[in-house]
């Protein structure tokens, strides 16, 4: 489920991309015009998880994502039904800020049913809806459109999403621990799956009498008072100095893939004169890299868990979960990270040149861009889990503040990533781009230096305040 929810936001926006254009003739307006939808969604892509983040870190991750995809379900609905620019403009932005909060929920929904030594599989897992999304995106909007017109692009979000609302509303528990604990403490009334109000109100109604004292032996749901989310609490993440480091350098390798998927298009169209099906078929390697690693990394980082932990004499709780105070879960994070982003950047730089002297067919750019999607993707996923690990009590807030700083770095990348080809060329702002990862790269070593002993000041400031 969370893996389907974190699909969607990616798919919402990438699945617009091929239909800009018939858009903009329909409703009688210019491509430019239309281009301000895609900021705008892009905008709140940046500010809605640091709402829906503390929403679902304080009330519960189940109404968190019933409120949000809510939202774009009915956002979804106006936008197939719409003739008008405005309402364009608008349904967009009420669809990017119900369906952005989604990432950090799961993100969140992971920490809450995983611990420490396995929870690298789970944001694999995860992580892959999150990266098939840019990839399927463009070929479903492509072929829906082809066939069905752009507006079934739209109802297209609401039979999937509608799908997903279904069961998790009546199947999907609590998970938040803050809301649930280990999930001995029940929520409260409203915050339970509709088969389960179900089963209770059956089973209160075949109740015998004398069984009354087994219902009144069963712990109450705390009170808890709810308030309107605080998206500051994200913010004021980003300024801790590990996680400073590590989202500064975890969308700085951002920019370097989001740059590779948002010229894709164009690039291709000029190199190969590709018409649009084709163009989107051609992202189907970077995409199955993303996917590769997403899956991969996960295992690979249980594995090194389990390895640093056998080296220092330390004892893994699979039951109640690892206390990281002693463990330096920065360094075991980040030690695969080294030779992926080696191996991710020497890609990148190649891929460029190749694209200037135009070598090598269409097969070596594909090719290039799989080994990025599979170093660079599962570079920034494997700090994903990190960010993760470094706020366990408050994994949606601690995910919407890095999806706050990628969105931001990632509007300037692809804002400024032109006008780069067109004043640098192909090879030179590729290598560009590599070049600056390289240069800033030693940040990693000082996160896995350093990450321990600011994690450690912070949890006793916390602990005084």
């Amino acid at each position: 489920m969370a893996s389907v929810a974190c699909f969607v936001p990616p798919m919402s926006a990438n699945i617009y991309y091929p239909v800009l254009a018939p858009i903009a003739d329909d409703l009688h307006v210019s491509v430019a015009l239309v281009n301000l939808t895609v900021t705008s969604y892009m905008v709140l892509q940046a500010i809605s998880p640091t709402l829906f983040g503390d929403f679902g870190d304080m009330a519960g991750r189940r109404p968190a994502f019933l409120v949000a995809f809510s939202i774009y379900l009915v956002a979804c609905v106006g936008l197939a039904l719409q003739r008008d620019y405005a309402a364009l403009l608008v349904l967009r932005m009420l669809q990017s800020g119900g369906s952005s909060g989604a990432i950090a929920l799961g993100f969140a929904m992971v920490a809450d049913i995983s611990v420490s030594s396995e929870r690298g599989k789970y944001m694999g897992i995860v992580g892959a809806g999150i990266n098939v999304g840019p990839t399927i995106g463009p070929v479903l909007g492509g072929v829906l459109t082809q066939y069905f017109g752009w507006a079934s692009i739209f109802w297209f979000c609401v039979v999937l999403i509608s799908l997903w609302l279904i069961p998790y509303a009546l199947f999907v528990p609590e998970t938040c621990r803050g809301v649930v604990g280990n999930g001995s403490v029940p929520p409260q009334p409203w915050n339970r799956p509709l088969i389960d109000l179900i089963r209770r109100h059956r089973n209160r109604r075949h109740q015998n009498p004398g069984d009354l004292s087994q219902t009144e032996s069963i712990p109450a749901h705390p009170h808890r008072k709810l308030r309107f989310p605080n998206p500051i609490r994200s913010v004021k993440i980003i300024f801790e100095k590990e996680m400073a480091l590590v989202l500064a350098y975890n969308s700085l390798l951002y920019v370097a893939f989001i740059c590779v998927a948002a010229t894709l298009g164009t690039l291709f169209r000029e190199i190969y004169h590709f018409n649009d099906l084709e163009l989107g078929l051609c992202y189907l390697p970077y995409g199955a890299g993303c996917v590769v690693a997403s899956l991969g990394q996960g295992y690979v980082l249980d594995w090194n868990y389990r390895r640093i932990a056998s080296q220092i004499g330390f004892a893994i709780d699979r039951r109640r979960g690892d206390d990281l105070l002693k463990f330096p879960i920065e360094k075991a994070r980040l030690q695969p990270v080294y030779p992926a982003v080696a191996v991710g950047l020497a890609a990148l730089t190649v891929y460029g040149w190749v694209l200037h002297f135009e070598v090598g067919g269409v097969a070596a750019p594909l090719v290039l861009q799989g080994v990025i999607g599979l170093t660079i993707t599962g570079s920034f996923s494997v700090m994903n889990t990190l960010i993760v690990d470094l706020f366990p009590d408050a994994p949606a807030t601690a995910t919407a503040a890095n999806n706050l700083v990628r969105c931001a770095m990632g509007a300037v990348g692809t804002a400024v990533i032109e006008y780069m080809i067109r004043g640098m060329g192909r090879g030179w702002s590729f290598t560009f781009l590599a070049a600056l990862c390289a240069v800033l790269s030693p940040m990693m070593f000082l996160i896995a230096k350093k990450g321990p002993v600011w994690r450690n000041a912070r949890r006793m400031r916390e602990e005084a305040s």
